[in-house]
This record gives C-alpha cells, sequence and structure tokens, in this order.
C-alpha cells in the first residue's frame, strides 16, 4: 500500500503574501544594478524596481 499525504489548500494569506502590500503602494525598492545610471533629458536619473512585483520607477538625483 502506498502513504497517503493530506494536500492541504492554500490559505489567502500564503497566496497574497506580498502582493498585498504592493497593491497599498508599499513597494521594497532597489536599484536596479544593470541600469544604474540613464542620462534623460540632460539629467542624472536612477532606476528603481521593486524587489516583489518588478515595479519600475525613476528618479533624478
Amino acid at each position: 500500500m502506498s502513504n497517503i499525504l493530506p494536500f492541504k489548500r492554500p490559505s489567502a494569506r500564503s497566496r497574497h503574501r506580498g502582493s498585498t502590500l504592493c497593491r497599498h503602494g508599499h513597494h521594497k525598492w532597489r536599484i536596479d544594478a544593470e541600469r544604474v545610471f540613464d542620462n534623460k533629458q540632460g539629467r542624472l536619473v536612477t532606476r528603481f524596481c521593486c524587489t516583489r512585483c518588478g515595479a519600475v520607477k525613476t528618479r533624478a538625483l
């Protein structure tokens, strides 16, 4: 006979872990290492990427 494994349905908390923060505007920004600096309209800008959802934003420094 084989062993019977109990399968549990993932809870709502585990399914939406991390993505709910980003939906409410609480991203986890890090500097994009591939494109650290970008010259845009004569200004130096840095590109940030969210580690959870992958959203991108740029800031002029």
